[in-house]
């Protein structure tokens, strides 16, 4: 199961200083973390759980192995993208296959880098890249619902379940709302059409805010503007200095705590960016642990026992039994698995157990 969050942005926001930072952080892990470079824009890397040492510690795991997110550098946009301005079709293009978009902002000033609007302002940047998606939602919405207005006309089926979700899509675009703002009044079945439509602006977001080195700890006023605006839409908010995180990415780990710890940070702003990400998607993590390794998994939220058990093999989905399940907490408080079921805190869970955040398990299936 993979998820790809795009990082998207203006020309000169540091979107490719960041892309390169997770990249050679990903790499410097490969030693102990799968990794690959699929594209020369693309990298997976581990999304950071502390939850691992412990659980491997417990199960006397040889290895550790982190659950990933795939990051997406998309091509930069210009303003006139959604009529193919720029490298404008690359990049509605390669937004429509990803799940998130993490959008990247300037919030610092720099005589020496251009910004391509000629000014700095976050909310302006962010403004004209939705604007340009909400343009291309709204050709594609305008040119597609017509026949599906016609064979609704005539009781098929198909388009009478597609229809009611294309029209509250197209209400909010012709209001000059992105699609997402309809989600939440959508019945679950109708946000399956609503999925499957593919458009830009029912993807999720993530405002990236790209801080010079002084205002990594505290933000700055910018940075306010977005996160006030992020809250504002039920979006994804984090603050970053990719130039900080590029130095992070060439220092060994030990150096690495005495430079955050110099600067004021408490953690990497790529691990919070990471976990961001795996949030906005709305993932949950689970994991199995034995002598061989400790190891996360990436289901979303919601999934039940046999969706977890299909994550690592569709054999067992499919032959699913039931799934033995016990808390992450109980399973380190009490030395593991054999602690854990001496203290009765190992549970035989069905297939309508709804997985949750942090579930050690084992599944048992026919073959």
């Amino acid at each position: 199961m993979g998820f790809r969050c795009g990082i998207v942005g203006l020309p000169n926001v540091g979107k490719s200083t960041l892309f390169n930072a997770l990249t050679k952080t990903a790499a410097a892990q490969a030693a102990n973390y799968p990794f690959c470079t699929i594209e020369p824009n693309t990298g997976e890397v581990a999304v950071p759980d502390p939850r691992l040492k412990a659980l491997a510690a417990a199960a006397r795991s040889a290895q550790i192995v982190p659950t990933r997110l795939t990051f997406v550098d998309i091509a930069g946009l210009v303003r006139g993208a959604s009529k193919g301005e720029g490298l404008g079709n690359q990049f509605l293009a390669n937004i429509r296959e990803v799940d998130a978009i993490a959008h990247v902002l300037r919030c610092f000033e720099d005589e020496d880098i251009t910004h391509v609007e000629g000014r700095v302002d976050p909310i302006a940047d962010a403004d004209t890249v939705e604007t340009e998606l909400m343009l291309a939602d709204l050709e594609s919405l305008e040119r597609r619902i017509q026949p599906v207005r016609k064979r609704a006309s005539v009781k098929d089926k198909e388009a009478l379940a597609v229809l009611p979700v294309m029209e509250k899509a197209l209400a909010a675009l012709q209001e000059g709302k992105p699609v997402r703002t309809v989600r939440s009044g959508l019945a679950p079945e109708e946000q399956h059409v609503l999925d499957q439509l593919t458009l830009l602006t029912a993807k999720p977001v993530l405002y990236v805010c790209n801080v010079a080195e002084a205002d990594a700890a505290t933000g700055n006023e910018q940075t306010e503007q977005v996160r006030r605006k992020a809250e504002a839409e039920g979006a994804g908010f984090v603050v970053i200095s990719a130039a900080i995180e590029a130095e992070l990415a060439q220092l060994p780990e030990e150096e690495q705590q005495e430079y955050m710890a110099a600067i004021g940070l408490e953690e990497p702003g790529l691990d919070r960016l990471i976990r961001a990400g795996y949030d906005l998607l709305g993932l949950i993590t689970f994991f199995t642990a034995g002598p061989k390794e400790a190891r996360a998994w990436t289901v979303e939220k919601g999934a039940r026992a046999p969706q977890a058990a299909g994550v690592i093999h569709s054999d067992f989905e499919r032959g699913f039994i039931r799934a033995q399940t016990i808390r992450f907490e109980d399973y380190v408080r009490l030395g593991g698995e054999a602690g854990a079921k001496e203290a009765g805190k190992a549970r035989d869970e069905g297939k309508e157990y709804v997985v949750q955040d942090g579930d050690v398990m084992l599944f048992r299936f026919n073959t």
